[in-house]
């Protein structure tokens, strides 16, 4: 990286005036915590204490049996608190929020992931919340709505644009500039504007030294593959972070990242950006990168089954690590992704988000090709709770439809005797 924040010709900061004292202050904040030993220190304790780090890795044995070729494992970021990997980065923006002496944070959410873990963070460190979704995420990840608005946070539908991440991260730029004084936005990705990138990989590269340590502990050797979805890139750059020094044996592993391939990369109802011809180089939301953009540079409508992998552009630093040949990207399917989590559950006893269902699709049609002495290690970086709904539907469950039925059926009951009396 440079010292512009650059990886390669990817990055940058791209801020109104008005945010780049803002954006100084955060800078230098953030060089000073990751110079003091002390506060590194406080974060991993923090992490040990209030959400079950260090997370295990599970030899999937069934799914090894099945495939055949290498022996597959599986990085356990869904025993995070919360759920997912996004406690990681929420909890190391929290510690230094306090270090900066602000009194709010807010944020964006897709998958509603990163929304719950920020405003758990809010609770537990004792700042004001909102968070930003968009309305057709709202929709679709109600349980997470729910949680969030239960911990105290205040939950702000966006219905500009397409109405997804997008959306909801403009809608987050746009308070920070009314509001910057006392608060600070926990973007929750490896994008935009520099510091963000780096910062958010930083604190999630806790998952990567973590795995490095524990799958050469259990196996004796380093993984032939990684494999991790891809929305913005935050649980990639996570793992990946541990097997990129630059050294032979890191060299020799392979790492993939896996986009949403939505309805297929023809139709162009995707949101890949790095394992398609679709993406462009462009400038939107504070930094440089490829986006899925028109000729005149307007954001194209994305699609994913999963609420957080629908995202128009990509960390700065994955679009240097696949132009530069060290990250092989992959997409996978809404088909596939929902066929990869069928069977992980019933192999396996685990149940993977729909992010990370895409990860595991694209390790399944890959472990075969490979020999028994190779390893290959998945990031699950969340669980599957939080798709209930889509989950429900693309499974066509009867026995589900028809609880949502009585249940709705009882709500407007409810909601009838509450009026007449």
């Amino acid at each position: 990286m440079s010292e512009r924040g650059y990886y390669g010709e990817f990055g940058g900061a791209f801020v109104p005036e008005i945010l780049t004292a803002t954006f100084d202050e955060l800078q230098l904040a953030f060089e000073t915590a990751k110079q003091d030993p002390a506060f590194w220190e406080e974060f991993v304790q923090l992490m040990g204490s209030y959400s079950c780090r260090p997370t295990p890795i599970s030899y999937a044995e069934n799914l090894t049996n099945r495939f055949g070729g290498a022996r597959i494992y599986i990085k356990r970021e869904d025993l995070n608190h919360t759920g997912a990997h996004k406690a990681n980065n929420v909890m190391g923006q929290g510690l230094l929020v306090k270090r900066m002496g602000k009194t709010r944070v807010i944020a964006e959410t897709g998958a509603g992931q990163h929304g719950v873990a920020t405003a758990t963070m809010a609770a537990r460190l004792g700042f004001e919340c909102t968070i930003y979704m968009g309305e057709v995420d709202v929709e679709r990840q109600r349980p997470n709505v729910f949680w969030m608005e239960r911990l105290g946070a205040t939950v702000v539908p966006v219905t500009d644009g397409s109405r997804t991440l997008k959306d909801a991260i403009n809608e987050a730029f746009r308070d920070w500039v009314s509001n910057m004084d006392n608060t600070h936005y926990v973007l929750g990705t490896a994008c935009g504007p520099h510091p963000f990138p780096e910062m958010v990989t930083y604190f999630q590269s806790i998952i990567g030294t973590e795995a490095r340590k524990q799958i050469l502990e259990i196996t004796g050797k380093l993984p032939k593959r990684v494999y991790a979805c891809v929305g913005g890139g935050s649980n990639a750059m996570g793992i990946f972070s541990g097997f990129l020094a630059d050294d032979d044996g890191d060299k020799r592993v392979e790492l993939i990242g896996v986009e949403a391939g939505g309805h297929g990369i023809e139709t162009g109802q995707h949101a890949a950006r790095l394992a398609s011809k679709d993406a462009s180089i462009g400038v939107a939301q504070g930094y440089k990168t490829y986006f899925l953009q028109d000729g005149d540079g307007q954001m194209k409508e994305t699609h994913s089954v999963s609420a957080g992998l629908d995202y128009v552009g990509v960390s700065p630093i994955l679009a240097h690590l696949r132009d530069s040949g060290r990250v092989r990207f992959e997409a996978a399917t809404d088909k596939e992704v929902i066929e990869a989590l069928a069977l992980t559950i019933k192999s396996e006893g685990l149940i993977p988000a729909l992010e990370s269902s895409h990860a595991f699709a694209t390790a399944f049609k890959e472990a075969p090709q490979l020999s028994s002495d190779d390893v290959l290690l998945i990031n699950q970086s969340g669980r599957g709770d939080k798709d209930i709904f889509t989950v429900a539907d693309a499974f066509d469950d009867p026995k589900w439809e028809q609880f949502i039925i009585d249940k709705a059926a009882q709500y407007q009951a409810r909601a009838a005797a509450r009026r007449s009396s």
